[in-house]
């Protein structure tokens, strides 16, 4: 299912960029903007990523193993 999505006060050097990049890629303003807002959608946002890991248990790891995996890795 769509719906329309209208978007207002979008200044024209910005309209026009968009115009551009939508005929270089050989598709029309409606279909580049429709991929940006959906590459948009399915990324996940810095609030959603903090959400996830703090559903994350906790890992327990002390200094000094941090620092012999460091020092493995060198080897």
């Amino acid at each position: 299912m769509t719906t329309i999505l209208q978007v207002r006060d979008i200044p024209a050097e910005v309209v026009a960029k968009l115009k551009e990049r939508a005929a270089a890629q050989g598709v029309s303003l409606s279909a580049y903007v429709r991929d940006l807002l959906a590459a948009d959608a399915a990324q996940e946002s810095l609030a959603e990523t903090v959400a996830r890991i703090g559903t994350r248990r906790p890992v327990e790891v002390t200094d000094e193993e941090i620092i012999s995996a460091i020092r493995e890795g060198r080897r």
